[in-house]
């Protein structure tokens, strides 16, 4: 299958859609996956005229994991050096919004894909999960992490220690899932979603998605810090002014991202 084929692109306005199409493989996170996945957030995170980004699989799995079959025969020294490693880093510094339709499976590098987005609408049929210790391995995209950051040490414990999956009523009430819709309704919500964050003026999402971020990878008295610099910043934009204007003039306001 040609690369492109691999992460079908489209785009609706503000809103850019990319939807993973390995069927065959369950969309298990290749080489080729992944770097053409990141090329396209990359590219539309340099353009401004794109607001937020919504990352889709299919009606039965979003991804179920890694590419174990290209997985097995790697090297220590392999692991050390392979290129997957470096997509991680690159779509997580992507400042543009970001939002999972998750449907089916999202299990290992899946369920972590899901977790590096902002958002995360999921059908009712979906399972979140890190199956990797089943595998004689661990989570090594962020699920130890992430996980823990949005539910706690013990119920992540339990998820990366046993491979237990999680479904979507569950990952909803444990602070996963934003929200959770009818099966083949994950893609529509979230793009209604992504709808929404795209009319806001554009400087100060991204600076609301910096500031959230921090709050993850920050102590207390740094984050507040942090988040008073990015506050002085989007107060010093013309959309700030728009944006108080028209909330006196009771009018809606037009946002130019300045």
């Amino acid at each position: 299958m040609p690369e492109e084929d691999l992460v079908l692109a489209e785009r609706d306005g503000p809103v850019a859609i990319a939807r993973l199409n390995r069927p065959d493989a369950r969309n298990a996170l290749s080489r080729d996956l992944m770097e053409r996945l990141t090329w396209l957030v990359e590219e539309w995170d340099a353009d401004p005229g794109i607001r937020c980004i919504v990352i889709a699989g299919g009606d039965e799995y979003f991804a179920a994991g890694a590419d174990i079959k290209g997985m097995l025969e790697r090297s220590f020294q392999e692991s050390m050096t392979h290129p997957t490693a470096s997509y991680w880093p690159r779509l997580w510094g992507c400042k543009t919004p970001m939002i999972a339709a998750v449907s089916g499976y999202a299990l290992g590098g899946g369920c972590e894909l899901a977790l590096l987005c902002d958002m995360i609408v999921a059908s009712e049929n979906a399972e979140f999960g890190q199956p990797e210790i089943t595998l004689g391995i661990i989570p090594g995209a962020g699920g130890t992490q992430r996980l823990t950051r949005v539910i706690g040490k013990q119920r992540a414990m339990e998820l990366v220690l046993t491979g237990r999956r999680m479904r979507a009523a569950e990952a909803h009430a444990a602070g996963i899932v934003n929200h959770v819709v009818k099966p083949g309704e994950s893609l529509e919500k979230a793009i209604e979603l992504a709808e929404v964050v795209a009319r806001r003026p554009p400087i100060a999402v991204r600076l609301g998605k910096q500031a959230v971020q921090a709050a993850d990878e920050t102590p207390l008295t740094a984050g507040l810090a942090h988040e008073r610099r990015l506050y002085e910043l989007a107060m010093a934009t013309e959309d700030r002014v728009e944006g108080m204007k028209a909330f006196i003039e009771k009018r809606r306001p037009q946002f130019r991202g300045r």
